[in-house]
């Protein structure tokens, strides 16, 4: 085990969430033989993240592992930092899932290269300077959806698309995805914008679409908390009725609960990784090989198919 120094908590809420200081030399010296992962989540203002960080604490515990949890609060810069942090302190692994690919790229070369391995949970890296990847295919679940609107609007009509992120790989990859699944029809984008993964700014977002576009037959936004805020802004000016709306990620108390109660007609699911990543990193302890790029399957939840599960998305 190496070294790791009293990690400071700035936050109370976090050591009551996530238990704990950190490792200590205390805990070291009286031998105990648990493993110390490093976790830098690159915000916790989205639901799916904080199942995330739950799925990977739920598991580590399971596994015996001390996880170190660390929020960039959208901040590439901070998330930079935390991983240098990490390096430093001497973990034994380390879990990111990056804001953005480009500014994250470095740091976690640099923790590859000084023999500690990486895990990259949802968003890539530049390069092959980690040792494991894990996330679904966000191009598939973007044609996915794509298609499917085409098949629900009979090839035609008006659509608003709200994106996640497009700095990051997962809103570009779902962008493409759905632009190559609607590709022939006669699906017009009659508006689109960045709403950057958050509720509040695809309201906002969806706010302006009403106020310009007079029809609207379907809203396509990269995750379901963005096209719950456009459904609210349509239910304000009692327009909800006459408009579909489409979300990914599908987790069990959003998503797939939206769709039961009749708020999004379609969730495509997009899994955290969580559990795999602590699966890989059981592995890596043992001395075993993993594999480069983990892609994990993905389902598509409407009111038919809820009730057994979803529908998984074929290739």
């Amino acid at each position: 085990m190496k070294t790791i120094g009293m990690m400071t908590v700035a936050a109370t809420v976090m050591v009551g969430l996530w238990g704990g200081t950190g490792w200590t030399q205390e805990k070291k010296s009286e031998g105990t033989p648990k493993k110390v992962i490093g976790m830098s989540q690159c915000n916790r203002g989205e639901p799916w993240r904080v199942q995330m960080d739950a799925d990977v604490k739920k598991a580590g515990e399971v596994a015996g592992f001390e996880v170190l949890f660390k929020d960039a609060q959208n901040d590439s810069l901070k998330q930079k930092a935390q991983i240098e942090e990490f390096i430093n302190q001497g973990v034994d692994l380390i879990i990111v899932s990056p804001k953005e690919a480009v500014p994250l790229t470095p740091p976690v070369a640099a923790a590859f290269k000084k023999g500690i391995p990486v895990i990259v949970l949802d968003r890539k890296v530049v390069g092959e300077d980690y040792t494991c990847y894990i996330s679904a295919d966000n191009k598939k679940i973007g044609k996915a959806a794509g298609q499917w609107i085409v098949k629900q609007l009979n090839g035609k009509g008006k659509v608003v698309e709200l994106k996640g992120l497009m700095t990051s790989t997962p809103g570009q990859e779902r962008n493409q995805g759905f632009r190559e699944g609607i590709k022939g029809s006669e699906l017009e984008i009659v508006f689109e914008a960045d709403m950057q993964w958050l509720e509040p700014n695809a309201r906002k977002e969806m706010q302006s679409a009403l106020s310009r576009v007079d029809k609207i037959d379907l809203v396509y936004a990269h995750n379901d908390p963005g096209a719950h805020g456009a459904y609210l802004a349509a239910k304000a000016v009692k327009r909800e009725k006459t408009i579909l709306f489409v979300g990914i990620d599908a987790l069990a108390q959003e998503g797939q609960a939206y769709v039961e109660q009749g708020i999004l007609n379609a969730s495509f699911e997009y899994p955290t990784g969580g559990k795999e990543a602590i699966d890989v990193a059981k592995k890596i302890f043992a001395g075993e090989k993993v594999e480069k790029n983990i892609t994990l399957k993905s389902r598509v939840f409407t009111k038919e198919n809820l009730r057994r599960g979803g529908d998984e998305l074929g290739e």
